[in-house]
């Protein structure tokens, strides 16, 4: 039964993928769904504890329910946990993960996949679209199944936060890494997910989901020695080092410039900023348009968008709104501790792919939307800080979506290693110098 289960979830995923394609899911139809979503009372936290005298990963609330895809089900069995985390300024919230045991029914190993969802809009969170719920935006998690399904047939448990908290803080690293390593503090404290303190984890995430894995990795010493003990190695792609440099990199950009006000709502919600001042007419017209957005909806939306079509013309430059930059780095993860596990980095470099052709000094070239020069910078100064191996692919002629089916592969390949208890491969020494990662300098006026 099991391995029917596989097959008919495998068929189910290569379906949603499919659809992802050429969206299916209407306008009328998702709104709908976000409605019901937001109802839902299993998101909110009702007890008369306040929610701060729990302890980080205590779990709330649980349920079971059958896993969806695109609101279809599917045999598979999935239990939700409301637990305690931390948003972006460190407050106690309450925050969703989904845990899928593994078809073999092994407690021994477990994948923390941290999704590439990328929303303004709480309703196109991963455990929204596990449990049913159909947005435009919650297409992406629908169609990553097809990256869980192998991970499940090689026997593996899987933990699925819902990274951006019950906001959607996008792009708020450090809350980002918060949830993820709460959620597997939940995952092992709840009574029926089988999971427990011995179970081994590794990490993995691409794209948005590398933000989470790698804050992650990074933080798991500090703020959670006993998780940082069970880890066995991370796994990313297209990742998000320096916001600063992004901004300007995609400045301009055929497809990915929608980044520019996703991240500028993103920053301001997670750290409770007023940047509205600082927009022109225009700007505030797509920032206050794209307050629900996810990333379906900026890419190509915003051809060529600029950071100066945004602005007042005293704030052409980005670096003159001192909150902001103050913000940005506070997301930089050059200034984050080094992980104490090793790690596989895997990095397109093919953005004119994609629409980028952007090769500002200092910041160089990219996939479209990722700096390879930050990366490479990133994962040199993991090796000069670290005891751990880092394994660094660059992929030169494919762009961020290019990149993501190679890399996936390898990465799945490189846990499996790391579970086995192989020794990790280390690229140190080999990989070539990239761009300096300090933190933004607040400048005067433009």
């Amino acid at each position: 039964m099991p391995g029917r289960a596989a097959r008919l979830l495998a068929t189910a995923v290569v379906a949603a993928t499919t659809v992802a394609v050429a969206p299916a899911v209407t306008a009328e139809a998702a709104t709908s769904h976000a409605a019901s979503a937001a109802s839902d009372a299993f998101y909110s936290y009702d007890g008369s504890r306040p929610l701060s005298s729990f302890a980080p990963g205590d779990v709330l609330k649980e349920r079971t329910l059958e896993y969806h895809v695109l609101g279809v089900p599917t045999p598979l069995k999935v239990i939700q946990l409301l637990y305690r985390t931390v948003d972006a300024q460190g407050r106690a919230v309450a925050n969703v993960t989904s845990v899928v045991r593994s078809l073999g029914g092994d407690s021994a190993k477990a994948v923390s996949y941290q999704s590439f969802y990328d929303s303004l809009n709480p309703a196109d969170s991963p455990s929204r679209a596990i449990a049913g719920d159909v947005t435009l935006g919650g297409v992406i998690p629908n169609a990553e199944s097809v990256l869980l399904a192998p991970l499940l047939l090689q026997g593996y448990n899987l933990v699925i936060p819902d990274t951006e908290g019950q906001n959607a803080d996008f792009a708020a690293g450090p809350e980002y890494g918060a949830a993820t390593l709460d959620s597997i503090r939940a995952a092992t404290r709840a009574a029926d997910t089988g999971l427990n303190g011995d179970t081994s984890f590794g990490l993995i995430g691409y794209s948005g989901g590398a933000i989470a894995t790698n804050w992650a990795a990074a933080l798991a010493p500090g703020y959670a020695p006993e998780v940082n003990r069970k880890l066995v190695g991370f796994a990313e792609g297209g990742l998000l080092v320096d916001p600063a440099h992004n901004l300007k990199y995609v400045d301009g950009s055929l497809a990915w410039s929608g980044v520019i006000p996703m991240a500028l709502i993103g920053v301001a919600r997670s750290y409770g900023l007023d940047l509205t001042p600082y927009l022109s007419s225009y700007g505030l017209q797509v920032y206050n348009g794209l307050q629900q957005g996810s990333i379906v909806n900026a890419i190509g939306e915003y051809p060529g968008l600029t950071w100066k079509k945004m602005a007042k013309p005293q704030y052409a430059n980005p670096d003159s709104v001192p909150a902001f930059v103050n913000a940005v780095n506070k997301i930089n993860l050059g200034s984050a501790a080094t992980p104490t596990i090793p790690g596989y980095i895997g990095q397109g470099d093919g953005g004119v792919l994609e629409g980028t052709f952007s090769n500002v000094p200092g910041i160089g070239t990219g996939d479209g939307v990722m700096v390879a020069g930050d990366v490479r910078a990133l994962a040199r100064q993991y090796c000069a800080t670290g005891d751990s191996a880092i394994d660094y692919q660059q992929f030169d002629l494919l762009s961020h979506i290019g990149t993501a089916v190679p890399w996936a592969v390898a990465a799945i390949g490189y846990l499996d290693d790391r579970f086995a208890g192989h020794a990790a491969p280390s690229d140190c020494g080999r990989i070539a110098a990239g761009n300096s990662l300090a933190p933004e300098v607040p400048t005067s006026g433009s």
